[in-house]
């Protein structure tokens, strides 16, 4: 194998890029789960033998691979929406791409450049512990950006169990973990050798299951009946005045044959696409009938005032209280624009309705909906199970509202409702997910999905959400223990590696 690499190198180079470019196959809506192990094992044994430099470009390679197909969605919000020209549109997703593409490379980097020679100890400890590691530097850095962590693969797996443990990041390092016993299994010389390596992969697969046949939490109260209105309002007619009557009327329309039926119900992020001050008229009525009915209602609108000139994307509560929650992580350039002077250039191409709202407190009340506190979440926020946390032991319930019709049909609602599936898993909470244009879905508290609705019809998805109480350690903890875990292992893998001279060829 390692003379192909020597003889062969732009083939080894264009199967790395491949490699990268089938991993997004592992995650919804294809759910090969298999690939998140077999292609980074590829990816290892690209790295086996090369130089600093020869690694970072391979990993830099199977980066483009990996999100230049997992991440093409971005041109469609830019390019169809956003109404920035294809040239632009193109340029700007393909610079997100180079731009996460940097972390593999740095991976394979620094594995070369200051890890332990080919071998176990590097395939075992120092492997999938970097790259954890640096997955997560990626979940915050520059805002940050964790869509793809090869963890959320695993929702469907035993491997997923470890969720409530270690969440997302826990998942990643065993899927890491897998590839490099799946490699040091290959490079093994004798039979005895790879049943050892085997037995511990199975040793690895069957204790994550057995960790999940524990439960952390008990029902607080009785089930909650919820529908979820999925108003299926066309993204380029969803923010024009002269829509906004007939938006109402179906929302409406849509939710009250469910009053006598639900406790709760929950519309879509901006599914009144007006600042509350000017449809208080609206919110009144709807809050008056609401409480006649003994319902309550969720709804994502925007807030704020143009005397304050400070906005917010928020989510409300109507019925026997009113209450706010405001949008705390917001996303880069589509809510809000980073170094104004410097990137004032990205508004001039791009334009996003309602792209200039202000971050909420990081310490909000929660809302209350059907008698239970629940912990509340708009669109991107999911992506972060830092922020969901926050809401815990508190809340009994999860929600998030979303707006995913920015997508159009392409694999990114898909991998949002595996994400948020990821942190049903993490907090063991019950959650509830209302989209624009789907996919919506009602998720128990081991993220399997109870019920959900087609996309991009307008329809009620009707079930039951049960109110939990109690902590998993990743709620209780957050990542902390796993970012102690990878810094461990990484201390041991420095202290056992034979002493030697680090390659110049950096």
């Amino acid at each position: 194998m390692s003379v192909f690499k020597t003889r062969h190198p732009r083939l080894t180079e264009l199967l790395i890029l491949v490699s990268g470019a089938l991993l997004p196959l592992a995650f919804a809506p294809f759910g090969l789960w298999p690939l998140a192990i077999l292609l980074p094992a590829v990816l290892l044994w690209s790295w086996d033998h090369a130089t600093p430099r020869q690694a970072a470009a391979r990993g830099a390679l199977f980066g483009v691979g990996l999100f230049g197909l997992g991440i093409y969605w971005i041109y469609i919000s830019l390019h169809d929406y956003g109404n920035a020209p294809a040239p632009f549109a193109a340029l700007a997703t393909f610079a997100v791409v180079l731009l996460m593409a940097l972390y593999p490379a740095l991976s394979g980097w620094l594995l070369v450049r200051w890890g332990p020679p080919p071998g176990p100890l590097r395939w075992l400890l120092a492997f999938p512990a970097l790259w954890t590691l640096i997955d997560w530097i990626r979940s915050w850095l520059f805002t940050g950006f964790p869509w793809l962590a090869l963890g959320y693969s695993q929702t469907d797996t035993p491997l997923g169990q470890l969720a409530p443990y270690g969440g997302v990041f826990s998942l990643g390092w065993a899927v890491l973990l897998s590839a490099g016993l799946l490699w040091t299994l290959i490079n093994s010389a004798t039979w005895r050798a790879r049943l050892r390596w085997g037995s511990l992969l199975a040793a690895l697969w069957l204790g994550a299951w057995a960790l999940g046949q524990i439960d952390w939490v008990q029902a607080a109260g009785a089930p909650l009946r919820v529908t979820l209105v999925q108003g299926n309002i066309a993204q380029e007619q969803k923010w024009r005045p002269e829509t906004l009557d007939a938006t109402l009327e179906r929302y409406v329309q849509l939710s009250l044959p469910e009053h006598g039926h639900s406790d709760v119900i929950i519309w879509p992020e901006t599914a009144i696409p007006v600042f509350y001050d000017d449809v208080k008229p609206f919110i009144t009525a709807l809050g008056q009938r609401a409480r006649e009915d003994g319902v309550a209602y969720i709804s994502g609108i925007p807030t704020g005032s143009w005397e304050t000139g400070v906005f917010y994307n928020s989510v409300i509560s109507i019925g026997d209280t009113l209450g706010f929650y405001h949008k705390h992580r917001l996303l880069v350039f589509g809510e809000y624009l980073p170094l104004r002077g410097f990137f004032q250039f990205f508004r001039n191409w791009v334009t996003i309705p309602m792209a200039d709202f202000s971050a909420g407190a990081i310490e909000q009340p929660l809302l209350r909906a059907g008698g239970q506190p629940a912990g509340v979440s708009i669109c991107f926020e999911a992506v972060f199970g830092s922020e969901i946390r926050r809401a815990l032991p508190e809340a009994t319930w999860l929600i998030n509202v979303s707006n995913d019709a920015w997508f159009k049909d392409s694999s990114a609602p898909h991998q949002h409702l595996q994400i948020v599936r990821m942190r049903a898993m993490e907090m063991g909470r019950a959650l509830a997910r209302a989209t624009n244009t789907g996919l919506s879905a009602l998720i128990d508290a081991r993220g399997r999905i109870q019920v959900q609705g087609p996309p991009f019809v307008a329809t009620t998805v009707r079930g039951s959400v049960q109110p939990l109480r109690g902590l998993t350690p990743y709620a209780r903890f957050g990542d902390v223990p796993v970012l102690i875990l990878m810094l461990c292992l990484l201390g041991v893998v420095f202290f056992l590696q034979p002493r030697r001279c680090p390659n110049p060829d950096a």
